[in-house]
């Protein structure tokens, strides 16, 4: 009865001691391959950063263009208003 137990206990350990070398073996390819998809860059990763880097660009160069209008602006209103006396002059 026990050997009737055992038998599909020894196929089962058996398998699972293959799976592990299976694993064991093409453990240091997994690395390899990951450690050489984190060093590259693909085409469509490349394209991705070269549009974000031109999207910030555009956006710093669009607050800087309104940063001069406004100072332009405060700068025209400066000139057109006549300057205000500080009151009364004593002599």
């Amino acid at each position: 009865m026990r050997i009737l137990l055992l038998a599909p206990l020894g196929f089962l350990l058996s398998g699972c001691l293959a799976r592990t070398a299976v694993d064991i073996v093409t453990l240091p390819v997994r690395v390899v391959s990951a450690g050489v998809d984190a060093v590259t860059t693909s085409q469509a990763e490349a394209d991705q950063r070269r549009g974000r880097e031109l999207r910030e660009a555009e956006e710093r160069e669009g607050r800087e263009a309104r940063r001069r209008e406004r100072e332009q602006r405060r700068r025209a209103r400066a000139e057109s208003e006549p300057e205000r006396d500080e009151g009364p002059q004593r002599r």
